[in-house]
């Protein structure tokens, strides 16, 4: 039996899947947001099957970690007269207007930032021996000040990492875990790469000490963890690189909506997970895109993640009036505890109250009826916005809808009309527990014309995991001139396919099971960024042909860079298959759980509410119409039409505003 699970600001999702039946079961436990392992400990309690499970684990713990800077106590080793990189950074103002923006704090403070006498140069060099004997006084340093993690970080360490080895090797030795550079982020530019290092010292023992817990109680299990690239790794890995693992939860939503997207025949989609605390979204164009270069928090992260946007908008995000007096939505979110006041125990009105009083959502239909919501304490928290406003309730109520899901647009834009894509030509995804109820308004906002709703919606990041393979990221920095002789940038590649092939082979994957993607990054000489590239002999005029796509323009004639290699070596897993439905007679009045008031920008109007199970194949309706599924709920304006899909999704052509 497998199963993947999806942590969440408000939820934590499970699929089960028995291979022998090829059935797949979903279901939904509140998270428990100060001990995340106990609702995983919880719902894995529920499914019956083998005594023995293959787990698969999209966890927040390493981005929370970060977030909310409750990582390990750090210390960052440098080479002598680098200490400082951390702060000056690349001298980019956060705000450009704001004079008193301040840069987010490094995450070692200066007193834990130390040097030690060593200079290898760019060509791989030793400029200046390892000072051993001044280890020792760092490793007192650190003993002193209780440091849990230490960060290893050398200049041009990418080039010849013998210096990184030995302090590595010396520290861990004394008993501390140590992150170095060359293990984490073999490539140039000093300031990412100790950034990087920083970030995977901070975050892994939190990580490593959470797997831990979860290993003893799941001695039977075999647990593996998503990663951020959109594959999985184990969890000594997952633990000694969390780095890797800091968008997990979302990258396994971008898997099972390209998986869905595929299956109902679209290649260009616009991804919105709408949970209860955030908001992520993607652009599918064929495949998910990717990047090495993202930041979190306000710090860099190069390690390579699937490319997503996140903003603080989801089910839980509050309301409150801004000191100018206007109504405003989010970042802030009320979680899971004490989670919207609709909930029994918050106080504070929220994006799912403002559902719920708009009639939008129905508290005795809501997670299945397994969770009846207080109407009177989400009327009493509006009320109470409501009168600082001094606006009518009713409006308070649309307001919050209406500003949230402005929110959600301009994340929409980001990743699509930003980047030279046009909104109109995709089909936007909606998933995430709240994401139906959004979905055509954003839809309409941005001119898109079609709305697919997965049957899986509500935990399809949990799906995404199960359909997730074993993938390991390699690279190295070798700036090469772009006249090198092909054959000789495949030698140079090759030790990292060979290192990938090996590393699979060593977790049971047989040979027929692996597949090695190469690439490279390349650039025109005195650029500051480049490209990357898929490998081959066609490489460079694959780039120039990329450039110009990019930049709208190429220069066959300019000197070119190889300033990267990379490897992504996958081993590929048996995959559930989605299942598909014969088309039948559908009778929507068997399907009808009542008519009820709901309010719309327009007024109010008697719409009826559909239970989602009942719907089969080819059923097709006009809006306003409101689907009811146990874990999720959808919205159908009045100018749109829904029909059920073979694989029962709901697909909704959106009409115009």
């Amino acid at each position: 039996m497998r199963i993947g699970i999806d942590t969440g600001g408000t939820f934590t999702d499970f699929v089960v899947f028995d291979p022998e039946s090829k059935h797949i079961e979903t279901f939904k436990v509140l998270s428990t947001p100060q001990d995340p392992a106990a609702a995983i400990l919880e719902g894995l309690g529920r499914p019956e099957g083998q005594s023995a499970r293959d787990l698969v684990h999209g966890s927040t713990v390493a981005t929370n970690a970060l977030l909310e800077r409750k990582g390990a106590r750090t210390a960052l080793v440098t080479t002598a007269g680098f200490r400082d990189v951390l702060h000056i950074g690349r001298q980019n103002r956060p705000a450009l207007y704001d004079f008193f923006a301040d840069p987010p704090a490094p995450l070692v403070p200066r007193q834990h930032r130390l040097e030690v006498a060593e200079r290898i140069d760019y060509r791989g060099e030793v400029v200046t021996p390892l000072d051993k004997a001044g280890i020792e006084a760092l490793i007192a340093h650190c003993r002193t000040h209780e440091i849990e993690a230490v960060a290893v970080s050398t200049l041009f360490a990418f080039a010849n990492p013998a210096h990184e080895q030995a302090i590595a090797e010396r520290f861990r030795a004394a008993g501390f875990p140590v992150s170095a550079s060359h293990d984490i982020l073999p490539e140039f530019r000093e300031y990412e790469r100790t950034s990087t290092t920083v970030v995977n010292a901070y975050v892994s023992p939190v990580m490593g000490r959470y797997l831990g817990r979860l290993e003893t109680a799941l001695p039977a299990d075999r647990l593996q963890v998503m990663q951020s690239n959109g594959g999985m790794i184990g969890p000594q890995q997952a633990a000694s690189e969390a780095v890797r693992c800091i968008l997990s939860g979302p990258a396994g939503g971008l898997v099972g909506a390209q998986a869905v997207a595929a299956a109902a025949g679209f290649d260009k989609v616009l991804t919105f997970d709408m949970g209860g605390t955030s908001t992520d979204v993607a652009l599918i164009d064929g495949a998910p895109r990717s990047t090495s270069d993202a930041s979190i928090g306000g710090l860099p992260v190069n390690v390579p993640m699937l490319s997503i946007h996140t903003v603080g908008s989801g089910g839980g995000s509050i309301a409150f009036r801004d000191p100018g007096g206007g109504l405003q939505v989010g970042p802030q979110s009320a979680g899971a505890d004490p989670g919207p006041a609709c909930y029994g125990r918050g106080e504070l009105p929220t994006v799912t109250d403002a559902n719920l009083l708009l009639g939008r959502i129905r508290p005795e239909l809501f997670f299945g009826g397994q969770m009846a919501l207080d109407t009177a304490r989400a009327e009493r928290a509006f009320n109470g916005l409501a009168a600082e406003l001094g606006i009518p309730p009713e409006e308070a109520h649309l307001g919050v809808f209406q500003i949230v899901n402005a929110h959600m647009a301009r994340a929409l834009r980001v990743i699509s009309v930003q980047q030279g894509q046009d909104p109109r030509d995709y089909t936007l995804l909606a998933f995430g527990g709240a994401g139906g109820l959004h979905a055509v308004e954003l839809a309409r906002e941005l001119g898109m014309p079609r709305v697919l709703v997965p049957r899986q919606a509500a935990t399809l990041s949990a799906l995404g995991m199960l359909l997730a393979d074993a993938t390991k990221d390699y690279s190295r920095t070798v700036m090469l001139p772009g006249a090198t002789e092909f054959t000789d940038v495949q030698a140079a590649i090759a030790p990292l396919i060979a290192q990938g092939q090996a590393d699979l082979a060593a977790e049971g994957f047989a040979a027929g099971e692996i597949r090695i993607e190469a690439s490279a990054d390349i650039r025109y000489a005195g650029q500051s960024f480049e490209l990357n590239i898929a490998f081959g002999e066609s490489l460079l005029a694959d780039f120039h042909a990329a450039h110009q796509a990019a930049y709208g323009y190429q220069d066959p004639q300019a000197q070119v860079e190889i300033v990267n290699l990379r490897v992504r070596a996958i081993g590929l897993v048996e995959a559930p298959q989605l299942p598909t439905f014969t088309k039948t007679k559908v009778n929507l009045e068997e399907a009808l759980i009542g008519r009820y008031p709901v309010r719309f920008a327009e007024g109010e109007v008697e719409t009826p509410f559909y239970a989602g199970e009942r719907l089969g194949t080819g059923a097709a309706f006009q809006g306003p119409a409101i689907v009811v599924r146990a874990d999720t709920t959808i919205l159908v304006g009045a100018q749109d039409r829904a029909e059920v899909d073979e694989y029962l999704n709901l697909q909704i052509s959106v009409g115009p505003a």
